[in-house]
């Protein structure tokens, strides 16, 4: 019978002890869960939190953008702008440096009708020429809104003129003055200074002083000296 009763007394107790075991491995795994979720969830936040500071930094960043585009669109305007100025300031350049060369004399012009030995030279002709070619452009300068320029151009080089035509006179009576009858050929040089005085009759001061010279009324010493071909001969000897 003892033996009867122990195999009926444990039927009885196995369900408790598996109701037992069963609670505490649910226990054990609600712990263990616990564990890992509260492990997944510091994970979690932290991520959220390296999550967050990206998108902080992409943020910081677009905003770096925004303003590098606005300082690149300022700097493109401006260079739009320096460009734009350069262009102009160039065309005004040009024209100026135009403007310069048709009614300005360059300094080798000028020291060519000043000249610096006294001897006449072929440039002299040339700065010459420039100079009665400026003053007639400055006409053109006197029918637009220039007149004040034109004005000033045209009495620089009315002066520059007289100067000039003076300084050849002076260069023409010295050369005729060397004229004798034992040397009457005429040279090239004075050739093309009498046909430069014959161009302005109102400067061409060999024939008024050859009156003068040759007048009794006043009385000069040996007047065939100082000139000694009359107009018409120097005329035609050049013809």
């Amino acid at each position: 019978m003892p033996e009867g009763t122990g195999d009926q007394a444990l039927p009885t107790q196995n369900p408790l002890a598996r109701k037992l075991k069963k609670v505490l491995e649910t226990r054990l795994e609600n712990e263990e869960f616990i564990l890992i979720f509260s492990e997944v969830n510091e994970k979690v936040a932290s991520l959220s939190d390296d999550v967050q500071s990206m998108s902080d930094m992409c943020d910081g960043m677009s905003e770096q953008l925004k303003q590098v585009k606005a300082k690149t669109q300022d700097l493109i305007s401006q260079t739009t702008k320096l460009k734009a100025k350069s262009h102009e300031l160039e065309v005004k350049s040009k024209i100026a440096a135009s403007f310069v060369n048709r009614f300005q004399l360059t300094p080798k012009d000028i020291e060519a009708l000043k000249g610096t030995d006294g001897a006449l030279k072929e440039e002299f002709f040339v700065a010459l020429d420039r100079v009665k070619h400026i003053h007639d452009d400055c006409k053109l300068l006197l029918r637009s809104n220039k007149q004040t320029v034109g004005l000033e151009i045209m009495e620089q080089m009315a002066l520059q003129q007289e100067a000039a035509y003076e300084r050849l006179y002076r260069w023409t009576q010295s050369e005729c003055r060397l004229m004798n009858a034992e040397s009457p050929e005429i040279s090239p040089m004075l050739c093309r200074a009498m046909e430069a005085l014959e161009s302005r009759p109102v400067l061409l001061k060999y024939r008024s002083v050859y009156r003068a010279m040759t007048d009794t009324a006043n009385a000069y010493a040996n007047p065939a000296g100082i000139v000694p071909r009359t107009p018409e001969q120097v005329v035609q000897l050049l013809s």
